[in-house]
């Protein structure tokens, strides 16, 4: 829940509150998170705000206006450098003047239910019923720079998660040096810093740091998040246990450098701040371009680190894990690699299959050494063509084979990295991320390749020579929509295509049941001018249906809707329903989940499961495409 009094802001999850206000400066002053509070108003609130006489000793006044205190003894929500706080930031930014002060203050503030997805990166996921988001808009007048702080509160998981994005509407470029995803200050230093480090085969190893002065920083600079130093870190009270005290989680959704740094600073207070590693980041935004950073997640609890854990891992479960293995048992897994490594053959992969049927296995995995001339790890990596001598029946001819043991099949690729001594490097040594001409240091015999190159996306799916619109969703109502059907333009290869498999689909068909009042308060807000009478099993009539089984209009009162306008309204898992009334409850019972258009998830799981290729299932729901090599 997300509620706005004057200038001040207090966003609940079931257990905990967390808090901030805009100062008369503009800056953002954290006022407080932790277990749930009581406090409805600004004037309820103001007991967390901190009184400032003087800044402290040598520190610097915001401005002459403001000589009661100075930043750097602030808690805030995001800072900068050149304006006094000299504590690790939020940002930095250099300007076209050579200048590195910003100065953000506030400027308007939303708040609205559900979560879109981000343009360039990943992230957590929820209906309108499940996450509010509350977006914080910021201006630098001086050079017209605008930033985005977004909170998105998982109330029932007892999570908040937090991201950036700048924009610049001014007439030049800048340099970004620095954005970090979230920033949180603390107003004591009596805290243990937890991180997990390790290597390769031995990570997550526990490290603890009590944090009464300086700065401790966790980060990865491998170009992934990486065995070395995990993302996840934790603060803690140093009386917190297992399962009693406060304990404060944070993760990154990131999977290349990150950053995570503990700063106490001279007054005592405590910030943290996670995102992507500044080390050697430069990115320039030009006039009209923007960067967004990915997305923190922050939990608290005061059950120990057994409570954050266990509200981490609801909302992992709940708001990142998705597809069609959201709340399906994970198969027991055979990989070939320890019994075999390289040496492996048809015969070989075979027996090892029928073996591990036999102790209960249910997915075979075959590892490294089926394709190229690939005997050893510095040859034919990028060659991802089986090698027929091993495999004299194809990939196709062993994945049948497999499936007749009663066993699912899967193969090991690593499609980013290439050998030297490969024929993908001779043909195209200029796609790999080197330096031209100069000595290269390599780990495991591996170059990498650089999938910034349009080039390097070996393989693209055409039509009439034009990369098509790649859409897809989780499963269909057993045949995929079209998209003139689903969103009003025809698009040839886009049709209605079979897709059965998706009948057998862990949660294929749902009810969903919502009380007259209810239907009613969703109806209005989502369609203003809709009128709806006394009989309320009258409100919703479904008039035309698409073979595909998506409703294509709909009476909802006085209006004539589309069937995703009414899974929109409603939050529907899709645009295929039937409804049914009881004496109290609308039930909306759907088949399928998404959209509908293009490829179905678990119908093409289901079609390479029963042995079918990539280029098959492509073909199939991509209907009229061509792959060709770029």
């Amino acid at each position: 829940m997300i509620l706005r009094d004057k200038e001040s802001f207090l966003c609940s999850t079931k257990h905990t509150s967390y808090c901030f206000r805009v100062m008369e400066t503009g800056h953002l002053e954290h006022l407080y998170y932790g277990r749930k509070i009581t406090a409805n108003t600004q004037e309820e609130l103001s007991a967390c705000v901190e009184p400032h006489v003087f800044p402290l000793g040598n520190s610097i006044a915001y401005n002459q206006n403001q000589k009661k205190f100075s930043l750097e003894d602030v808690r805030l929500e995001m800072s900068s450098y050149g304006k006094g706080d000299i504590r690790e930031p939020l940002i930095e930014v250099v300007h076209s003047d050579g200048s590195i002060t910003s100065d953000f203050l506030f400027e308007k503030a939303e708040i609205a239910k559900g979560k879109e997805e981000f343009e360039t990166l990943p992230g957590s996921y929820g209906t309108e019923d499940e996450v509010e988001h509350l977006l914080v808009t910021l201006r630098d007048k001086q050079y017209d720079l605008k930033l985005e702080l977004h909170y998105y509160i998982y109330e029932d998981c007892d999570v908040i998660t937090r991201c950036t994005k700048l924009y610049n509407e001014g007439k030049e470029p800048v340099e970004l040096k620095r954005l970090m995803s979230m920033q949180l200050d603390f107003d004591t230093p009596d805290y243990v810093f937890t991180t997990f480090h390790g290597a390769w085969a031995r990570e997550m190893e526990k490290t603890s740091c009590r944090m009464t002065g300086g700065k401790l920083v966790n980060s990865s600079y491998t170009g992934t998040s990486s065995s070395r130093s995990n993302p996840f870190v934790m603060l803690e009270k140093e009386t917190t246990t297992e399962d009693y005290g406060d304990c404060y989680g944070f993760n990154l959704i990131y999977s290349g450098n990150h950053y995570e740094a503990v700063e106490v600073h001279s007054g005592g207070k405590t910030r943290i701040v996670s995102g992507i590693n500044p080390q050697s980041f430069s990115f320039r935004i030009e006039p009209g371009e923007s960067f967004e950073a990915p997305e923190a997640v922050m939990s608290y609890s005061e059950k120990g680190c057994n409570g954050m854990s266990r509200n981490m891992h609801r909302f992992v479960r709940e708001h990142i894990v998705r597809g069609v293995w959201k709340e399906r048992l994970r198969p027991v897994l055979l990989n070939s690699w320890e019994a075999s490594y390289f040496d492996i053959n048809e015969k070989k992969l075979l027996s090892l299959a029928k073996a591990g049927k036999e102790a209960g296995v249910e997915l075979f995995v075959m590892d490294d050494g089926w394709f190229g001339n690939r005997e050893d790890d510095t040859q034919s990596l990028g060659d991802w063509e089986e090698n027929q001598k091993k495999l004299p029946h194809g990939l196709s001819g062993l994945c049948q084979k497999i499936k007749a043991l009663g066993l699912d099949f899967g193969i090991w690729v690593e499609p980013e990295m290439v050998n030297v001594k490969s024929r993908l490097y001779e043909e195209h040594p200029q796609w790999v991320m080197q330096i031209p001409g100069k000595p290269h240091s390599e780990g495991r015999n591996q170059r990498i390749l650089d999938m910034g190159q349009v080039e390097v996306q070996d393989y693209i799916i055409t039509y009439n020579e034009e990369p098509i619109v790649s859409a897809f969703h989780s499963m269909s109502s057993g045949k995929t929509e079209s998209a003139e059907n689903a969103w009003g333009s025809a698009v040839d290869y886009l049709v209605s295509v079979d897709s059965s498999f998706d009948k057998s689909a862990p949660k294929y068909f749902e009810e969903t049941a919502y009380p007259k009042e209810v239907l009613q308060e969703k109806l209005k807000s989502a369609f203003p001018d809709i009128q709806l009478g006394e009989d309320f099993t009258q409100w919703l009539s479904v008039k035309d249906v698409s073979d595909a089984g998506t409703v294509l209009s709909m009476t909802a009162g006085n209006l004539t809707v589309s069937g995703n306008d009414m899974r929109t309204a409603l939050s529907l898992r899709s645009a295929s329903f039937e409804i049914n009334y009881t004496a109290s409850e609308a039930v909306f019972a759907t088949k399928g989940y998404g959209h509908g258009v293009g490829m179905s998830q678990y119908g093409a799981n289901s079609m390479a499961v029963e042995g079918k290729t990539w280029q098959d299932i492509l073909n199939h729901y991509y209907s009229g495409c061509e792959i060709v090599l770029q």
